[in-house]
C-alpha cells in the first residue's frame, strides 16, 4: 500500500499553549486553527503537524488521557540557538545540548502537552 501523506497529530489538553510552543521554536505557520484542531505546516519543506484537543469527540473516550510514547525529532541547523529560545520562553528542558555517540548535537525539551521533542543538528 502506497502512502500518499503522513501527518502526525498530537493530542493536547491546551491547544493554544501547544500551538505557541511549536510555532515559537520551529518555522511552522498555522494553516488551520479551530477550537478543536490546529494544522501547522513548515514554511519551507511542507512538513505537517496537527494538534487535536484531547477533549474533542473525535478522540475516543477509550484513549483520552492514555496517549503517550510520542517522541518527535526536529533536525535543525543550530541546536544552541534553539536552546537559547527555550530558555527565554521558559520551556522545560530535559537535556541541555550535548554531542551524541552518533555525531549529532541534540537537546530534549518537553512540549506543553508532554511530547518529548528531540532537537538535533548535524555536527
Amino acid at each position: 500500500m502506497e502512502i500518499n501523506r503522513l501527518l502526525t497529530n498530537i493530542c493536547s489538553n491546551n491547544l493554544s499553549a501547544s500551538k505557541m510552543f511549536y510555532t515559537s521554536l520551529f518555522a511552522f505557520k498555522v494553516e488551520f486553527d479551530s477550537d478543536w484542531f490546529i494544522h501547522l505546516v513548515s514554511e519551507s519543506k511542507g512538513l505537517e503537524l496537527g494538534i487535536i484537543s484531547e477533549q474533542h469527540e473525535i478522540v475516543p473516550d477509550k484513549v483520552k488521557g492514555r496517549i503517550s510514547g510520542i517522541y518527535l525529532t526536529f533536525v535543525i541547523e543550530n541546536v544552541d540557538e534553539s536552546f537559547r529560545q527555550c530558555l527565554a520562553l521558559n520551556y522545560e528542558i530535559i537535556l541541555e545540548p550535548d554531542m551524541t555517540p552518533y555525531g549529532q548535537k541534540r537537546m530534549l525539551v518537553s512540549a506543553p502537552e508532554g511530547t518529548i521533542c528531540d532537537i538535533s543538528s548535524p555536527s
